[in-house]
């Protein structure tokens, strides 16, 4: 049986190139919990491609038929329903995850969200587990592109607590949360992959 699904053209164009980079970060996990799967068209992706990975999709409640129609159709057995997660009330499960993904989320989102975010990764994460976040980001306090200014001021018209987040206040964040930024890729479209990685004591 076939089901209605929502398409983001983002969602669809971008998760080849994040499959690229993921498939060999994602190679020693095993659960995965996303957060933020919106239509879930990257879940399936990337679920399909790597069927070693227990894929956990998240997010409000108003994305949850979205994303059931998606993985309905999709018919994946590596891929579970939708979490109820919003992370400003988020109650972690203490190491619980190998990694954590989320995509196009942190402009979205408020700071407080975004604080909140970290925190709750940096609580679900195992020792070593990985937080892979997808998105366009400032750096050194500065946009990379003129289009990328645009796109942040349009987003604050809209919601002022919106916008794109500076990289160094990110990795405060994470440096508070237990983690530490290992490595960045320049992706298509003017976005980064931005990977941190939970410190083992």
């Amino acid at each position: 049986m076939s089901f209605d699904t929502p398409f983001a053209v983002a969602a669809a164009r971008n998760a080849r190139p994040i499959l690229g980079v993921v498939e060999h970060e994602l190679a020693g996990c095993a659960e995965v919990l996303e957060i933020g799967s919106g239509t879930a068209q990257q879940a399936v992706v990337f679920a399909s491609e790597m069927p070693w990975l227990q894929w956990q999709t998240s997010d409000l409640a108003e994305y949850h038929d979205a994303i059931r129609a998606q993985l309905a159709n999709a018919e994946l057995s590596n891929v579970a329903p939708p979490l109820l997660l919003d992370v400003l009330n988020a109650d972690p499960v203490p190491d619980r995850y190998d990694a954590v993904y989320a995509s196009n989320t942190a402009h979205i989102m408020s700071q407080d969200a975004v604080e909140s975010m970290f925190d709750y990764v940096g609580k679900t994460l195992k020792a070593g587990g990985l937080f892979i976040l997808y998105g366009p980001f400032r750096l050194d306090g500065e946009f990379t592109t003129e289009s990328n200014a645009a796109f942040d001021g349009n987003l604050r018209a809209q919601d002022p607590s919106m916008g794109l987040r500076d990289l160094e206040v990110l990795d405060g964040l994470a440096a508070g949360s237990g983690l530490r930024r290992r490595r960045m890729f320049a992706m298509p479209s003017n976005n980064f992959l931005l990977i941190w990685a939970k410190e083992t004591v």
